[in-house]
C-alpha cells in the first residue's frame, strides 16, 4: 500500500504563479461585466456615506507615477471606508482649462491662429483635453480602482462651467469680488498673471546694486548738515530694471540709522567729505563692500526720522519719498529699502498708505512702455544691465556684482516671473472677514500628517489678494459688463441669469459667441452714470477657482455625493493650489470648509531621493512596471511606503516588493490548499473546542488585525504592510502553518484536530483577503474567488466588510504559548547545530532533552503534544542542574540536548515511535496513523 495517497495532502487550482499582467485585465474585464463597484456600493447604507472627493488631475499628457501614487492611495481609501462598511461612491475628475493647454493648441496651430476667432482657438483647446482625459482614463482604470469611470466630472463641461460663473456670481453679490490695478506674479512668456500656486522656486542669478538716492537740500538741516553737503540714502536691489518705477525710499521705524562721512576710500562714486545713510549694524559690512577705509559717524538716528524725507531718484529728474514699513530687516542691503509700488506686494502695501502712484512702466512682454524715459521700449533684462552701466557712470553705484538666489518662475515655462501691477480682478482677504473665517474653518479640519494645518495657515495668513484673472483664452470667462463711460460693473441678477442659461445650454463659448444683446436687457442703464453703452470683460478665470468650485459644480449636484467631503486627498504641493483654492472659495461663498479631513502625500523620487528627470534619465513610468510586474506589485509600493515623506522608487524596491508579494501569495494558496474539502456552513469548530495551537493563532491574528484597523484610521498603510507581511512570514509559515503540517496531513478528515485547524486557517484567510483587499484588489478578489463556497459567501471580496476584531476570553492559553514560544526559539537553535554537524538529518530524527524550572514546565503542554510543537518525534524533561554538553540559552533558563531517536520511522508521518508495528494490519505505520486508517 502506497501510504502516501492516504495523506490529506492540499489540492487547490488556485494558481501558484500570479501572471498579474495577464491575468489583472481579465479580471478588471470581470468586474466591469460584473458591476463589482456598483455591488459593493450596493451592499452599503447611502445613509451612511463616506466622501473622497476627487482632486482633478490636468488632462495632458500620459499618466506618469505621481498620478500612480494618487490614484491608488485614493483607491485604498475609497475601499478601507467601504470595508468598513460606509457607502463610497467615488467620481474622478479632470481639470480641462488653462495656460498648458492652450499653449499647446498655439504650438499645433501656428500662425494660422491669427485668422481664427476665439471660440475656433477654444474648440481646438477642447478636442485637445477630450483626447487625454481618454487615455488618462484608461490608464487610471488599469492601476485596479474603482469609480464611476464612465461619468467623470470635468472642468470644462456646460454645467460645470456654467457652476463655476454662478460661484463667481455669488462673490459679486457679496461684495468680495473688485478689480484693482495691483502688482501680480506675471510671466511675460507666458503673457498671463498667475496664481501663487503657479509659481515655483527656483535658483537664478540676478545682478545686485548699491545705489545712492542723493536727499533734497531742504531736510539735510533737520540732520544737521549744510545744505552745500552731499548726503546720499544708499538701497540694495536685486532688480535694477525696477528702479525706473521708484517712488520712494522704505526704512523701519524701529532700527536705528547713521549717517557716516566718508574720510578714506578708493571707491570712484565716492568722495571724501560725503555722506551716506545706512542702517548703524550694518556699517562694519557695507564699508567693505564699498571699500570705505575711513570714515566718521556724523549722527545716530532712529527709522521714524527718515519719514517723508525727500530724496532725488537716482538718475530720473523726480523725487523719492522717505516712507516707512515693517517689512524691512537687516538681513541683507543696506536697512534701506527701493519701493516701487508697482512691481511688488510690500511696496504696493505701504506706497498706498504713502499715497505714492502705483506706477508700472513695463508692458505684457516685458518691454519698457513708449513714454518710459531712456528706455522706451528696451527689454527689462536687457535694460537691467545698461541701467547698471549708466549709473556707474553718473556716479550714483557704488557696488554691483552677481548674486545667486531663490527666486520665482512660471511652472508652465519655467521662465523667471516678474511683480507686474496691471488691472486685475481679485478676491478681497479681508472682505467679509475672508482671511478670518478661514482661518477659523482650517482649525475644524483633520490634517494628515498634522503639520498640514500649520503650512496652510500660514500661507492663508500671509497671502494676498486673490488674483482670479487672467488674459487668456482657454477658461471660464468672467462675465460681467462694464460701462464704457465709467467703468462700473455691470451684473445685476436678470443678467446673470440670463449668462447662466446660455453656458448651460452652449457652455462657456457663448460669452464670445453672442452679441451683448443676448445677456443685457433693453433699457438696461448704468447705475452709476446713467450710460447705455457697455463692454464685455474679456479675461478669464484663474484655472484654481474652476478646480475651487468642485466642490459645488459636483458635491452638491450628484445625487450619490454629498455636501461637505470627508477627505480631500491630494500631493503636498496642494496647500497651495487644491486645497487653498476650495477652502477659499467654499469659505467666501458658504463661510464653511468643503472637506473634513484633508490627506496629502510627498513626491515620487528616484532610489536615491532624486527628482525625476528626463534628462537624468530617472524617470520611471508606470506602465513600464504594469507592463512588467502587474499593478498590484505597485499597489503594494503605495502601501509599503512612508507616504507622508517622499516616495523612494527603483528597479530594487520594486524587486523586493515583487518577492514580498509572492510570499504572500504563496501563504494564501497554502491556505486555501487545505481547505478543498471544508464546508464553513457544516464543519466549524466553536473556538472553545479547538485545539490549544489553533485558538492561540486565532488570538494572535486578532491582535495583528486590531493593529491594521487601527493603522487604517490613521491611513498609515505602511503599517498594514509590515504588519501584514510579517504574520505571513513569521506567525503563519515560520510558526503556525510549519506545525500544522503534520495534523492536517495524518489525521482523519473530518477529526476534531483537523476540522479546528481548518476553522483558525478558513477565519484567518477570510478575513485576511477583507483586511488586503483595499490593498491588493486584485489577489484578494481572486483568494475569495477560490474560497469554500458556502451560504454567507457573496459575489466578490467588495460585497464583504471587515470582521470586527475580537477579544478571545482566551489570556491563559495566550500567556501559555508565549513560553512555549520562548522555549521553541531555543529548541531550534539546538536542532540547528546538531543538524549542521550532522547528528540529525530531519528534525523529526530527533529525541529532545529539554531543562527548564518547574515553573516554566508546567506551560510547555499542547493538545496534539509538545513535541509535534517542537517538530521533533519525542519530548524528554529533565533537572537542568543535571544537564551538560548541551545547548544553554543567554539568559541561561534554558537547555536543550538533542539526540538520535533510536525509534523506528513511521512511513506514513516519518516521526519515529515507540509505537510502531503495534496494529498488525499497518505493521510500519505508528498508533495515531494506523487509526487514521481504520
Amino acid at each position: 500500500m502506497d501510504y502516501k495517497d492516504t495523506l490529506n495532502l492540499p489540492q487547490t487550482e488556485f494558481p501558484m504563479k500570479a501572471s498579474l499582467t495577464v491575468k489583472e485585465p481579465e479580471r478588471l474585464k470581470k468586474w466591469e461585466e460584473e458591476k463589482a463597484y456598483e455591488k459593493m456600493l450596493s451592499a452599503r447604507d447611502r445613509n451612511n456615506p463616506y466622501i473622497l472627493h476627487d482632486g482633478p488631475p490636468y488632462a495632458n499628457g500620459e499618466i506618469h507615477i505621481g498620478h500612480a501614487l494618487n490614484k491608488i492611495l485614493k483607491d485604498i481609501i475609497v475601499k478601507l471606508k467601504a470595508f468598513e462598511g460606509y457607502y463610497t461612491p467615488y467620481v474622478p475628475g479632470w481639470d480641462c482649462h488653462g495656460l498648458p493647454i492652450e499653449l499647446q493648441v498655439d504650438k499645433k496651430l501656428g500662425s494660422k491662429k491669427q485668422g481664427m476667432t476665439k471660440s475656433e482657438i477654444r474648440k481646438e483647446c477642447r478636442s485637445y483635453a477630450d483626447k487625454f482625459i481618454d487615455l488618462q482614463r484608461q490608464g487610471f482604470k488599469r492601476l485596479g480602482g474603482f469609480g464611476d469611470w464612465d461619468h467623470p466630472y470635468i472642468t470644462m463641461d456646460y454645467k460645470y462651467e456654467a457652476k463655476t460663473l454662478q460661484e463667481l456670481y455669488r462673490f459679486f453679490d457679496n461684495g468680495g469680488v473688485f478689480k484693482g490695478l495691483k502688482p501680480v506674479y506675471w510671466c511675460t512668456s507666458c503673457v498671463t498673471a498667475l496664481a501663487e500656486a503657479e509659481v515655483e522656486y527656483d535658483n537664478h542669478t540676478s545682478t545686485s546694486v548699491y545705489v545712492k538716492f542723493p536727499m533734497k537740500d531742504a531736510f539735510k538741516a533737520k540732520f544737521g548738515l549744510a545744505e552745500t553737503d552731499k548726503v546720499s540714502a544708499v538701497i540694495w536691489t536685486t532688480t535694477p530694471w525696477t528702479l525706473p518705477a521708484n517712488l520712494g525710499i522704505c526704512a523701519n521705524a524701529e532700527l536705528e540709522y547713521s549717517i557716516i562721512k566718508i574720510t578714506d576710500t578708493c571707491n570712484k562714486n565716492l568722495a571724501v567729505g560725503e555722506y551716506i545713510i545706512v542702517a548703524t549694524d550694518l556699517i562694519k559690512g557695507l564699508n567693505e563692500e564699498f571699500h570705505i577705509h575711513g570714515f566718521e559717524t556724523v549722527k545716530v538716528f532712529f527709522g521714524t526720522e527718515l519719514e517723508r524725507v525727500e530724496f532725488k531718484h537716482c538718475f530720473y529728474d523726480r523725487l523719492s519719498l522717505g516712507i516707512l514699513g515693517d517689512h524691512v530687516t537687516l538681513d541683507a542691503g543696506t536697512g534701506l529699502v527701493h519701493t516701487a509700488p508697482g512691481h511688488g506686494q510690500e511696496d504696493y502695501e505701504v506706497g498706498l498708505k504713502y499715497g505714492l502712484e502705483i506706477l508700472n512702466p513695463v508692458d505684457d512682454r516685458g518691454f519698457y512702455k513708449r513714454n518710459v524715459e531712456i528706455f522706451a521700449e528696451q527689454s527689462i533684462y536687457k535694460a537691467g544691465k545698461e541701467i547698471v552701466t549708466m549709473m556707474d557712470e553718473q556716479g550714483s553705484l557704488l557696488s554691483s556684482g552677481d548674486i545667486n538666489h531663490s527666486y520665482p518662475h512660471c511652472w508652465r515655462c519655467k521662465h523667471p516671473v516678474i511683480f507686474r501691477a496691471t488691472p486685475q480682478w481679485f478676491i478681497g482677504m479681508e472682505r467679509n472677514d475672508l482671511r478670518k473665517k478661514t482661518l477659523s474653518e482650517i482649525k475644524k479640519v483633520r490634517w494628515t500628517p498634522v503639520w498640514g494645518e500649520n503650512r496652510i495657515t500660514s500661507m492663508i495668513e500671509n497671502r494676498p489678494d486673490w488674483c482670479i484673472s487672467r488674459q487668456r483664452t482657454w477658461g471660464v470667462p468672467i462675465a460681467v459688463f462694464l460701462c464704457e463711460d465709467c467703468d462700473e460693473i455691470i451684473i445685476n441678477k436678470e443678467i446673470q441669469e440670463r449668462v447662466l442659461s446660455a453656458f448651460r445650454e452652449h457652455g462657456a463659448d457663448a460669452w464670445f459667441d453672442n452679441e451683448n444683446s443676448a445677456f443685457i436687457p433693453e433699457g438696461t442703464k448704468c447705475p452709476k452714470c446713467g450710460g447705455t453703452h457697455f463692454k464685455k470683460e474679456t479675461d478669464i478665470l484663474d484655472v484654481w477657482f474652476d478646480s475651487g468650485t468642485s466642490h459645488s459644480a459636483v458635491l452638491e449636484e450628484r445625487d450619490e455625493l454629498s455636501w461637505p467631503a470627508n477627505m480631500y486627498l491630494e500631493g503636498s504641493d496642494q496647500h497651495r493650489g487644491w486645497f487653498h483654492s476650495s477652502i477659499l472659495e467654499s469659505v467666501g461663498t458658504r463661510g464653511t470648509a468643503p472637506y473634513k479631513e484633508v490627506l496629502t502625500h510627498g513626491f515620487v523620487v528616484d532610489g536615491k531621493g532624486r527628482k525625476m528627470s528626463k534628462s537624468v534619465g530617472n524617470v520611471v513610468s508606470p506602465a513600464e512596471i504594469i507592463n512588467k510586474y502587474g499593478a498590484e506589485v505597485l499597489r503594494l509600493w503605495v502601501s509599503a511606503e512612508d507616504y507622508s515623506e517622499d516616495i523612494r522608487i527603483s528597479d530594487d524596491i520594486i524587486n523586493r516588493l515583487v518577492e514580498s508579494y509572492r510570499k504572500i501569495r504563496n501563504t494564501a494558496r497554502y491556505l486555501l490548499g487545505n481547505l478543498y474539502d471544508f464546508n464553513p456552513d457544516t464543519d466549524m469548530t466553536e473556538f472553545k473546542d479547538m485545539l490549544d495551537l489553533d485558538r492561540f493563532a486565532l488570538s494572535r491574528w486578532q491582535t495583528v488585525k486590531k493593529r491594521i484597523y487601527e493603522a487604517y484610521d490613521r491611513y498609515q498603510l505602511h503599517v498594514f504592510y509590515h504588519s501584514f507581511l510579517n504574520f505571513c512570514i513569521n506567525d503563519l509559515s515560520s510558526f503556525y502553518l510549519d506545525i500544522l503540517k503534520d495534523r492536517l496531513y495524518a489525521y482523519k478528515p473530518a477529526s476534531r484536530e483537523r476540522r479546528s485547524a481548518q476553522t483558525a486557517m478558513y477565519t484567518i484567510l477570510k478575513e485576511m483577503a477583507e483586511v488586503m483587499a483595499p490593498v491588493l484588489s486584485f489577489t484578494a478578489d481572486e483568494i475569495y474567488e477560490y474560497m469554500p463556497a458556502c451560504s454567507s459567501k457573496k459575489e466578490n471580496i467588495f460585497m464583504e466588510m471587515f470582521a470586527p476584531a475580537v477579544e478571545y476570553d482566551d489570556a491563559e492559553n495566550a500567556a501559555k504559548w508565549q513560553k512555549i514560544l520562548e522555549v521553541r526559539k531555543e529548541v531550534t537553535k539546538a536542532l540547528e547545530v546538531a543538524r549542521a554537524a550532522k547528528v540529525i538529518g530531519h528534525p523529526l530524527d530527533a529525541d529532545v532533552v529539554i531543562g527548564v524550572d518547574e515553573d516554566t514546565k508546567k506551560y510547555l503542554t499542547a493538545d496534539e503534544g509538545i513535541e509535534r510543537i517542537f517538530i521533533v518525534s519525542e519530548v524528554r524533561f529533565e533537572d537542568p542542574a543535571a544537564m551538560t554538553d548541551c545547548h544553554v540559552s543567554e539568559d541561561g533558563k534554558v537547555k536543550v540536548k538533542v539526540a538520535v531517536s533510536s525509534n523506528g520511522k513511521c512511513e506514513r508521518c516519518w516521526t519515529k515511535s515507540s509505537t510502531i508495528g503495534h496494529n498488525p494490519e499497518h505493521p510500519t505505520l505508528c498508533k495515531r496513523c494506523a487509526e487514521a486508517l481504520s
